[in-house]
C-alpha cells in the first residue's frame, strides 16, 4: 500500500505537470491566433492605402507588399520632381519680380507663368505689393472655361507679395492651348495693373 501511495502520488504530479502543460500549449496559441489577427488587419489596412493599379489582380500579402514598395517608390520619385519644379517656379518667380531692377520694397506689378505639368497645367501668378488685389476667382473661372479641374491653389507670401500656384487636371492636353491662356491671363492681370 506504501508504494501504491508513492505511485499515485507521481501520477498526481505528473497530470499536474501536463495541465500546466496544456495550458501554456493553449496559452501560446492563443497568443499566436492573436499575433496573425492583427498581422491580417495591418496587412487589410496597407491594402487599403495603394491604389488599385498597385494590387489588381494580386491576391498573396507578398503581392501586396511588393505593391507597396513600387507605390512608396512612385511617390518618392513624384516627390523629388515636385520639389525641383517648385525650387525652378520660385527661381521663375524671383527673376520675373526682380529682375525688373526693383527692389523687394517697390511696388510691384503682377504677372502669370504657365505651364504645361505632369498631369495637367500648372500656372503661377505672382503679386506685387503695389499692385491691385488679384481676385482669383476671375482666374479659376478662366481655367474651368478653358476645360481645366482646378486641383489645388496655394499662396505664399513673399517679400511683400504674393505667389498663387494653382495645379489643374486635364483629360486631353491636346485640348488646352497653353500660350492662348497664358495671353488670356495675362490681359486679365494687366487690366488690374491699368487700373491702378
Amino acid at each position: 500500500m506504501g508504494s501504491r501511495g508513492c505511485r499515485g502520488k507521481s501520477l498526481a504530479s505528473d497530470n499536474g505537470d501536463g495541465d500546466d502543460n496544456d495550458k501554456k500549449k493553449s496559452m501560446h496559441r492563443d497568443i499566436e491566433r492573436q499575433r496573425r489577427q492583427e498581422m491580417a488587419a495591418l496587412y487589410a489596412s496597407l491594402r487599403a492605402l495603394l491604389p488599385l493599379k498597385y494590387i489588381k489582380g494580386n491576391r498573396a500579402i507578398s503581392d501586396h507588399m511588393n505593391g507597396a514598395v513600387v507605390y512608396i517608390k512612385d511617390l518618392q520619385k513624384r516627390i523629388c520632381e515636385l520639389s525641383s519644379k517648385r525650387d525652378e517656379l520660385k527661381k521663375l518667380s524671383d527673376s520675373s519680380v526682380f529682375g525688373r531692377g526693383m527692389s523687394s520694397n517697390d511696388d510691384l506689378t503682377s504677372s502669370a507663368v504657365v505651364r504645361q505639368s505632369l498631369d495637367g497645367v500648372e500656372v503661377v501668378i505672382s503679386t506685387g505689393f503695389g499692385a491691385r488685389a488679384l481676385t482669383l476667382s476671375r482666374v479659376l473661372k478662366l481655367l474651368v472655361e478653358e476645360g481645366l479641374g482646378v486641383v489645388s491653389c496655394v499662396s505664399t507670401r513673399i517679400d511683400g507679395g504674393l505667389v498663387h500656384t494653382i495645379q489643374s487636371e486635364v483629360t486631353d492636353m491636346t485640348l488646352v492651348d497653353v500660350p492662348r491662356l497664358q495671353h488670356k491671363l495675362s490681359e486679365e492681370i494687366s487690366s488690374l495693373n491699368r487700373f491702378y
